[in-house]
């Protein structure tokens, strides 16, 4: 993997890159759609690549629970597996993991319990990176303890050290491959300590780097806080990813940052409870008031549903709990997330992303909400 910068915003730390990949290259900023289990919700491939999608994101943590990185392997690796020639990103199964009840947390690892079978299992920086490459990712996430927000600041450093040791372990089980390792940046909201984790990371010289532990409930003004922080940190030269981020109005102030990648399961989850993305802000297409609305959900989109579909078809559909809803609703919604992208790649080779966010929040939040 290789990542080039092509461009800085001239008025802030917006970025313009390019990630090239053996599967092919990615314009960054980019937002990555969420296939947990090897498919996304409710999406063929086909329909993925059609939405201007140019790398997923897959789950190592629900991959190995089912249908187990061997079986993945010996189909010829998860892009054979589910049809996808374009590069993929597989995240350690950190943050899922730390998110189960029982779980229990040493030095070495964490043991959990399996979903279904009640069986224990052990989970460690050397398994994680082994079943990430078993499973034949272009891009892998060191296995790193994600912390939850609030919390001690004691808490906080011995955990954000543990991470670093972690990532040294990733490094360490490492075969040549190919796939390229991102380390996770921790520290809960302690400036301090994400200076420091990124500090020691840096020093490991990685293909790219993560911002991990920012979407677990800590607000937006937070958010801003911590990748403010963090990014200044990290190489120019390398590509930098927010975890789990997000809204619309988390990526922009994110992508203002400095952040290059982002990746987030609430486009696909919030079409499949009939939430729509627009311009003007979301709309929920089950209100009785698009029964007779015949407008498409967004006037300026040019996505498959937007182009032959009304508001009241999708209202129509999931009132009578048809599964195409949830397919056109999707379709809708990751097309207007990667649209946003593209826009938002044009605005900073014009160096004017400071006016296109203010622009795009006035009216996408409305003007008295985006000042308040």
């Amino acid at each position: 993997m290789d990542f080039k910068l092509l461009k800085k915003d001239k008025f802030c730390g917006a970025r313009l890159g390019i990630v090239t990949t053996s599967r092919g290259e990615i314009q960054t900023p980019i937002f990555m759609p969420v296939a947990t289990h090897g498919a996304m919700k409710p999406l063929t491939p086909a329909q993925i690549n059609e939405t201007g999608a140019q790398i997923i994101l897959s789950n190592t943590y629900h991959l190995h629970l089912q249908p187990g990185e061997g079986l993945v392997k010996k189909a010829g690796g998860l892009h054979k597996f589910m049809a996808w020639d374009k590069p993929i990103l597989t995240d350690s199964g950190g943050f899922q993991v730390f998110s189960l009840p029982n779980k229990r947390i040493t030095e070495e690892g964490v043991f959990f319990r399996h979903e279904i079978s009640g069986e224990e299992i052990f989970l460690d920086p050397a398994s994680a990176t082994r079943i990430q490459q078993d499973l034949g990712a272009d891009i892998i996430m060191a296995f790193d303890e994600c912390i939850p927000y609030p919390c001690e600041r004691s808490y906080a450093e011995s955990s954000t050290k543990k991470t670093i040791r972690w990532l040294k372990e990733c490094q360490k089980a490492m075969t040549d491959n190919g796939q390229a390792l991102f380390g996770i940046v921790q520290g809960s909201v302690y400036e301090d300590l994400r200076e420091m984790c990124a500090k020691e990371m840096r020093k490991l010289d990685l293909p790219g780097y993560a911002i991990g532990g920012v979407s677990v409930g800590e607000g937006l003004e937070l958010l801003k806080k911590v990748v403010g922080w963090t990014a200044p940190h990290l190489p120019e030269d390398k590509p930098r990813y927010l975890m789990g981020v997000g809204l619309p109005e988390d990526i922009l102030e994110s992508v203002e940052r400095g952040i290059d990648m982002f990746d987030c399961v609430i486009p696909t989850r919030y079409a499949r409870s009939a939430t729509l993305f627009t311009r003007r802000g979301k709309i929920r297409l089950t209100n009785k008031n698009y029964k007779r609305d015949f407008y498409p959900i967004d006037p300026s989109c040019d996505c498959y549903t937007c182009k032959n579909f009304t508001r009241a078809y999708l209202h129509h559909l999931f009132v009578a709990n048809e599964v195409i809803s949830a397919v056109l609703s999707a379709i809708h919604n990751v097309h207007f997330y990667l649209k946003m992208m593209e826009e938002i790649r044009e605005a900073i080779k014009r160096d004017c992303f400071v006016e296109y966010k203010n622009k795009f929040l006035a009216e996408y939040l409305g003007e008295s909400k985006r000042k308040a």
